[in-house]
């Protein structure tokens, strides 16, 4: 009886358990059921909540402003530097199937530039702003193309020159992965270049006065001394002082030469000179410069500085004439490389007369 009693009690118990568990399962059920759907809210709002850069336009975000800290900035334009033109150089273009990155095509450009005296250029056409430039590491290029310079001081592009230029683009189009080149007509491109060649050779011209001790002579830190108080300064080359242009990476606006070997000698004071040349390149020095001013006035100004003459090439003396006609011819030589679109100290125009 006992016993009984003990189990009627047990599964009494085992009932009522049961049925607890049971309205505590049904009493948490709306509960749960009610935070989901604001779980979810939560969530959507918190995809769609505008940010700190939610008011500026999305464009100009790409264009203007810094790439995010995951985003690595695309390396800027290059500028400076030689750059391909049709009017001086043999264009031939590389045709890709697709886009191409830099790393990959520097990998495969000539290892020499050069093709016998002429230089070459490569360039790719930039997808980010579509310029062109000469291809760099992290910029991706939709077009290439290379050229060669058709004529310098050097004399005109050969059939020589010119075979080997289309053999090394050629030689890197398939390293690139099977791109093709278009390349002009050999005969074309040596005849423009015997053409250019002859405008280049009629309307060269460096000029030059000389300066000649009047009594003893000077010593070389004497005449540094004299042409630095008129903006002189060494120049990268033995033998050359030079007046710098304002403009970056330009080639100086005066020269004045002396002899090399004085430049190596141990004590300036020692080496001595009795006479310099004043020069200035016309092709290469734009006229806003006003380099023939400059000359004049610096060829003065050191005469006076010196004691020393001025005469041209044949010992003749500079005059006020001398001086007003050489201005007349520079004035026609500035018009007719203006007329062609090789004004003096234009990018393309340097590389012509150097």
């Amino acid at each position: 009886m006992y016993l009984a009693i003990l189990g009627g009690g047990v599964l009494a118990a085992v009932v009522a358990h049961g049925a607890w568990t049971a309205r505590k399962a049904a009493a948490r059920q709306p509960r749960r059921a009610a935070l989901e759907p604001m779980d979810q809210a939560a969530r959507a709002a918190e995809r769609s909540a505008p940010s700190a850069f939610d008011d500026v336009p999305t464009q100009p975000m790409e264009d203007d402003k810094p790439a995010s800290p995951g985003q690595p900035s695309l390396p800027p334009v290059k500028r400076s530097g030689p750059r391909l033109d049709a009017l001086v150089d043999a264009i031939a273009t590389i045709v890709i199937d697709s886009p191409m990155s830099g790393d990959h095509i520097l990998l495969h450009v000539p290892t020499t530039r050069r093709v016998g005296s002429k230089p070459m250029l490569i360039e790719g056409l930039r997808t980010d702003c579509g310029e062109w430039e000469q291809p760099q590491a992290g910029v991706i290029y939709s077009e290439l193309q290379a050229g060669v310079l058709l004529a310098n001081r050097t004399g005109s592009l050969n059939e020589i020159e010119y075979s080997e230029f289309v053999q090394k683009i050629g030689a890197m189009a398939e390293a690139l992965g099977g791109a093709s080149v278009e390349s002009p007509d050999m005969l074309d491109v040596v005849a423009r270049a015997k053409e250019l060649d002859a405008f280049a050779g009629a309307h060269d011209a460096q000029l030059a006065l000389r300066l000649h001790a009047r009594g003893s002579a000077w010593s070389l830190g004497y005449v540094t001394q004299q042409a630095a108080r008129h903006g002189f300064l060494p120049g990268a080359l033995p033998g050359r002082l030079v007046l710098p242009s304002p403009e970056e990476g330009a080639p100086p606006i005066l020269t004045l030469h002396f002899d090399a070997q004085a430049a190596f000698a141990e004590d300036q004071e020692q080496a001595t000179l009795r006479e310099l040349v004043l020069a200035f390149d016309v092709p290469q020095t734009s006229v806003e410069q006003t380099p023939f001013k400059a000359w004049c006035a610096a060829g003065e100004a050191l005469a006076m500085a010196l004691d020393a003459t001025m005469a041209d090439d044949q010992g003749h003396p500079f005059t006020a004439a001398a001086f007003a006609s050489i201005e007349g011819e520079l004035g026609k030589l500035y018009e007719a490389l203006a007329a062609r679109d090789l004004a003096a100290g234009a990018p393309s125009t340097r590389r012509l007369f150097s």
